[in-house]
């Protein structure tokens, strides 16, 4: 077996044109202006909304604390999800079709906050799709080597949750304070900025340890296992292909998932490879597009998260 290509399928659902779409999964030219028109304001209430939400969860935590706190730090890693998931709406500049108030939002609210440069993002991420498992391809270590033994999966996935991972990656972050590269340096301080203003705003409440349980913890944790079990979901044991269906999963949508795990419709992933131009509000019609062009079936889509976790550890 490929230690890379593992998971790849053994036959692929015969796609055949429809109105909408060609046998190869494109859009047709009417259908593709539609999907991909941004819808800037609705977008713009997102972020709003996930704001409001955060403080929620927060004003949860200290109202009702210290019985509420393992409950707010899992929400908080849901938390960190959304805001990944706006701010890679962000870099492909789908967010707002004023690419000016795109880039700001999405370096000011939802890259800084969460410790990522939404244009160093941007930059690896357009090789990610530009050829999916290539020579630049940012997080093959993710993907790599599925499926794999259940201990390996929860070696994992401990690690992840215990903050290893985390903090590995923390350590990278800081050490570009000394950067050579003038951008990195920058970038960094920003990032800083951002996080010395959610501690002031934390300590200014007469809550201090708002910022390190409910902010800084779940980024270190939950939000880490969240991230690995979304990305091998996303492209695990896959390989480079044309065909995206070789280079990524496909797997229903359920609400609990929605909710925790793929936020803003992030979980129509394969459509976003196909056409990665087209925003999270339409990537459930192009869905639905592709199925009934014979592109996507039952036969090649899991019909859960946990039914392909389960398959990343077949054979074991």
């Amino acid at each position: 077996m490929n230690a890379l290509a593992g998971m790849v399928p053994a036959q692929l659902p015969i796609a055949h044109a429809t109105g909408a779409v060609r046998a190869d999964g494109r859009a047709v030219p009417t259908f593709r202006a539609e999907l991909r028109a941004i819808p800037s304001w609705r977008n713009a209430a997102s972020v709003v909304f996930m704001y409001a939400q955060t403080g929620a969860v927060i004003y949860v935590g200290v109202r009702w604390s210290p019985w509420t706190w393992p409950m707010c730090v899992l929400l908080m890693g849901r938390t960190h999800a959304q805001f990944a998931s706006l701010m890679h709406e962000a870099a492909h500049r789908l967010l707002f079709s004023n690419r000016r108030a795109n880039d700001l939002v999405g370096r000011w609210l939802l890259g800084f906050p969460s410790f990522t440069s939404t244009d160093a993002y941007r930059r690896v991420h357009m090789a990610h799709h530009r050829q999916e498992f290539g020579p630049d391809e940012p997080d093959i270590a993710l993907y790599r080597g599925y499926p794999i033994t259940p201990a390996s999966f929860r070696r994992k996935l401990l690690r992840d949750a215990t903050g290893r991972t985390g903090l590995r990656l923390m350590r990278q972050l800081l050490g570009n304070w000394r950067s050579p590269d003038t951008r990195s340096r920058l970038t960094f301080w920003k990032i800083m900025i951002v996080q010395m203003g959610l501690i002031a705003v934390s300590i200014g409440s007469g809550h201090w340890w708002v910022y390190p349980l409910l902010w800084l913890v779940p980024y270190l944790t939950v939000w880490r296992v969240i991230n690995r079990l979304r990305s091998v979901a996303e492209h695990g044991g896959m390989q480079a292909s044309p065909d995206r269906r070789e280079t990524t999963h496909s797997v229903n949508q359920h609400p609990f998932a929605r909710f925790m795990l793929v936020p803003y419709r992030i979980g129509w992933h394969l459509a976003h490879h196909v056409d990665s131009g087209i925003p999270f509000r339409h990537l459930p019609r192009y869905h639905e597009a592709l199925r009934e062009a014979g592109y996507v079936d039952d036969s090649f889509e899991y019909p859960s998260y946990p039914a392909i976790w389960r398959a990343m550890r077949a054979g074991y």
